[in-house]
């Protein structure tokens, strides 16, 4: 039996959840033959490693730093990952080609959607690096009106601006110094390092609207506890991590739709058995 392979990318790449949610995936959808395995691979090594696929591969996931030093490699790329010139996901095409696409900002939007978040009238985003512009694309297919994001350096401000015009979204900047007002909004996107929001825990409203913290490795963050306490709805990095991981699995696999909850179950366990 010919085996047909998957793979993630990156660097660090140890503690990377998605060959565990792949993997259910197969195992749910009867493909046996299929197998998703994980490589340290950073910028220098990845020109050699993408030249060396044989045809037994139907697709790559990408991590840091390589979402966008993949897209010189391709043949094609979406308008989805081009509007962030980053890619998450590659296609190798059975005639050969590898085709990028970007299933962070719609897995942002269907992890909101699924917790009823359809449309907001102005949102927050805390931090600038490269997850804040995948979350700003998110928004600009939800978000009515303004997104501010809050940084800690001009030259961050001056990039999530050029951000917004791109993309099509109003961004007001504010320095970091007053993020807790970020928290009034009524969506609320963490894109920033652990640890990093824990001291606008104590900044929590009363009555919350939607935080979304992308993180999910320390879970919950101090930030997330306190929102939750407060009644908040909340999201985490394991649900952006299943929505775009599902947006994979059709793609590279052909099968639709993916075994969201198989997968959302996985990742929940493996989460739970690390500590």
């Amino acid at each position: 039996m010919t085996r047909i392979r998957a793979a993630v990318l990156g660097s660090p790449i140890e503690h990377s959840l998605s060959p565990v949610l792949h993997r259910a995936a197969y195992r749910e959808l009867g493909l046996d033959d299929w197998s998703y395995d994980r490589f340290e691979i950073d910028e220098a090594a990845l020109p050699g490693f993408v030249a060396g696929l044989g045809p037994e591969w139907a697709g790559l996931s990408l991590t840091m730093p390589l979402k966008r030093a993949i897209i010189p490699l391709l043949d094609g790329v979406s308008d989805t990952a081009a509007s962030v010139e980053a890619v998450n996901t590659v296609v190798l095409t059975q005639d050969g080609r590898r085709l990028g696409d970007n299933t962070d900002i719609p897995g942002i939007v269907a992890a909101l959607h699924e917790r009823g978040v359809e449309k907001v009238p102005s949102a927050a985003i805390l931090g600038a690096g490269a997850t804040a512009s995948s979350a700003l694309a998110a928004l600009s297919r939800i978000c009515t009106g303004e997104v501010t994001a809050y940084v800690r350096s001009s030259a961050r401000a001056d990039e999530m601006r050029q951000w917004g015009e791109r993309l099509g979204v109003p961004v007001r900047t504010a320095d970091w110094s007053g993020a807790a007002a970020a928290l009034q909004a009524p969506l609320v996107v963490a894109t920033t390092p652990a640890g990093a929001t824990d001291e606008l825990a104590a900044a929590v409203p009363a009555a919350p609207g939607t935080l979304f913290d992308v993180l999910y490795d320390p879970w919950p963050t101090a930030l997330a506890a306190a929102w939750s306490r407060r009644g908040g709805n909340l999201l985490g990095g394991l649900d952006l991590l299943v929505h775009q991981a599902v947006l994979q699995v059709e793609q590279m696999t052909g099968c639709s739709p993916a075994p969201l909850e198989v997968m959302r179950r996985a990742g929940l366990a493996a989460l739970s058995g690390a500590h």
